[in-house]
């Protein structure tokens, strides 16, 4: 009576799979149905961390082969009116037996002799040998709700080992064992479970396969790894979880995505590998902006309008200068002046915006000096003037205009109307300032210095004192990231993010410090915008994905510089809705406060030692999977771990494929 109702109470839970199983066994064993029972075999020795198991030959041949890294569940031998729960073993190795040397030796003199045939009893004997497993944890019923699963990193006691039997999952026990702790949400098939890179069949023996879901929910938020040597499908990986995104949002279009695309692989296809870009499938929901525009693939360009937004502008020109050495006295005191914005200046009081205009005319000068590009009508329209509402004339009084004009030999011209004439009165002012001390220029009106230590910088820069000095001309290899016409992509960017859209940005062909100013400047941008709308409570259920490729080339890797936005993404990028994807080749390249921060990985093969150790380091569950990853090679064959996974599943990822209009994208709500 007890059992009937202990079978009654979980009659429609997952783990009724298992009682099926096991009845299922036990039939077949009464009937001397050998080869198709999925037995496997006894436990020989049983801890909490580890258990060593005793099978033979005929037994892993009927379940297709027990290799390393396969899954076993272990089970009581009588579950007593219990609750169906069972134990999940990984094989980690071969095991010794008590009777290790003595079937050493038989070995010895039967190859010594050259026997052909055994004879029955010593075949028997010769076939058994254990196996070393991990014990993984243990399923059983929710406590709270008898119809849900739940699963536990370690197991709520052992007794002695006869009491229970190890089996090879059938497909119903692994569909529990690689799905059953998944989100229901958004879940989306990644691709196949897969124990070994060795394809070939065991004794002609197909073991049971589980497809590999997973849920968007563990990505959104979240940050997630992908470790792996080159070509092995660390991309792919990357274009499945932005199409399951794509696809899982489709109606409420709730999370918005960055990507960097530093290959330009996720912007443009690729006929000779016959891959399809993320672009191309989802024309509708993608936005390419591009550093060199490609004929094939529409998008914008990425572009910066230097002249109309000088606080920034400069900023960028530090952070290229800098990366290219260019740390001369004049120009580092150029790139460190504090350039007021357009709109900073429009909201100042009149009196004050001519000395903030004209820190604005220098940087002007200073660009076309260097061959930037400029629509002097666009220019000449901002509305930024104190005296007048547009123009390029700094209002400099006329006798300091005079004295000036006077220092140099030349007439007295008219105020500047374009800017070649601005830029040829300035040749004259720098000159004038760069001669006298310029603390003794003063205002008649004021008495104070009408050249601040910035104007004394700008103009330094705008025509520096020595003839070997280059000046502006040190800038002219950052002209293709200028346009004349762009507008503010930042912000553009931004509202498409929060429209729910994908944004890649190509980046192919860059050098890495831009593509490392690229990500700086949008990854700061988006925090910045988030964080906002975390503050006004305007989040919602909205989220925005980044995806970084080669990201050593991004992220800082020693600690003590890990303290920009990428610290904040690690640290307050859930609570700001913001997940990221970043993809290298080594765990050890990237920052550790990251790495520790980190709940999804994807791993590849790797081929240094040290770095699987890394990794195992940093997630224990990685722990005795060293080996495997070293020696495994084909691309798509990933350890992967996310959120709801309690332990590494092996999976063949399936290629990226776009969703066709006979087809739709898998997935379970």
């Amino acid at each position: 009576m007890e059992s009937f109702f202990n079978e009654a109470e979980h009659l429609h839970s997952p783990l009724r799979a298992l009682t099926d199983f096991l009845a299922e066994e036990a039939r077949n064993e009464n009937a001397g149905n050998h080869e198709k029972m999925r037995f496997v075999g006894y436990v020989l020795d049983l801890g909490f961390d580890v258990a060593t198991i005793i099978t033979s030959d005929p037994y892993k041949k009927a379940v297709g082969g027990v290799p390393r890294g396969s899954f076993l569940i272990m089970a009581p031998d009588n579950l007593e009116g219990m609750p169906p729960h069972f134990s999940l073993l990984r094989v980690n190795a071969t095991a010794p037996t008590p009777l290790s040397n003595d079937v050493q030796q038989t070995y010895f003199e039967l190859h010594k002799r050259s026997m052909p045939e055994l004879d029955i009893w010593t075949k028997g004997e010769l076939q058994w040998g254990a196996l070393k497993t991990d014990v993984l944890g243990m399923f059983f019923p929710d406590q709270n709700d008898p119809d849900k699963i739940q699963f536990a990193g370690d197991v709520n006691t052992v007794v002695s080992p006869h009491r229970y039997k190890v089996y090879a999952p059938n497909k119903e026990l692994l569909e529990i064992i690689v799905n059953g702790t998944v989100r229901l949400e958004n879940q989306f098939s990644i691709g196949k479970l897969r124990f070994t890179e060795n394809s070939l069949p065991f004794a002609n023996t197909v073991p049971p396969s589980s497809e590999v879901q997973v849920s968007t929910t563990d990505f959104r938020g979240f940050r997630t790894a992908m470790f792996g040597k080159t070509r092995l499908g660390k991309s792919n990986v990357v274009k499945i979880i932005a199409q399951s995104i794509l696809e899982t949002t489709k109606e409420n279009k709730s999370v918005g995505q960055l990507i960097f695309d530093i290959n330009g692989e996720y912007a443009n296809d690729n006929p000779q590998d016959g891959d399809k870009s993320l672009r191309s499938a989802y024309p509708d929901r993608c936005k390419v902006y591009a550093l060199t525009q490609r004929e094939q693939t529409p998008s914008e360009p990425l572009r910066i309008n230097f002249y109309e937004r000088p606080s920034s502008s400069i900023g960028i020109l530090r952070s290229l200068l800098e990366s290219d050495g260019q740390t001369s006295n004049y120009i580092s005191a150029f790139y460190s002046v504090e350039m007021p914005s357009l709109e900073t200046i429009n909201q100042l009081p009149l009196a004050d915006k001519d000395r903030h205009i004209r820190k604005v005319l220098y940087f002007w000068a200073i660009l076309s000096k260097a061959g930037f590009n400029v629509n002097e009508q666009r220019l000449s329209n901002l509305r930024m003037r104190g005296r007048n509402a547009r123009g390029f004339n700094p209002h400099f009084s006329q006798e300091t205009r005079q004295a000036a004009y006077n220092h140099s030999g030349k007439d007295l011209a008219d105020p500047p109307n374009n800017l070649a004439e601005l830029r040829s009165e300035l040749e004259v002012i720098a000159k004038f300032v760069a001669d006298n001390d310029a603390n003794t220029i003063v205002s008649r009106s004021s008495g104070t210095p009408i050249f601040d230590a910035d104007d004394q910088s700008l103009l330094g820069f705008f025509s520096p004192r020595l003839r070997t000095s280059s000046g502006p001309f040190v800038l002219q290899p950052y002209r293709n990231l200028h346009s004349p016409e762009a507008g503010d992509f930042l912000g553009d960017i931004v509202a498409l993010l929060d429209q729910g859209e994908t944004v890649i940005l190509d980046l192919g062909n860059a050098p890495d410090h831009i593509r490392r100013y690229f990500a700086d400047m949008l990854s700061r941008e988006v925090f910045r915008h988030q964080e906002e709308k975390f503050v006004t409570n305007k989040l919602g259920d909205h989220y925005v994905q980044l995806y970084f490729e080669e990201a050593h080339n991004v992220f800082p890797i020693d600690n003590q510089e890990f303290t920009g936005v990428y610290t904040r993404f690690a640290k307050e990028g859930a609570k700001f809705q913001i997940g990221m994807v970043y993809s290298t080749q080594s765990p050890s390249t990237i920052n550790k406060e990251l790495l520790a921060q980190t709940e999804n990985f994807f791993v590849a093969h790797m081929s240094s030692q040290s770095e699987v150790e890394v990794l195992a380091r940093l997630q224990v569950q990685f722990d005795g999977l060293q080996q495997d990853i070293l020696k495994t090679r084909t691309p798509g064959y990933m350890r992967m771990m996310t959120f709801s996974h309690r332990f590494i599943i092996p999976v063949q990822v399936n290629k990226f494929e776009p969703i066709s209009a006979e087809s739709s994208f898998i997935h379970r709500q």
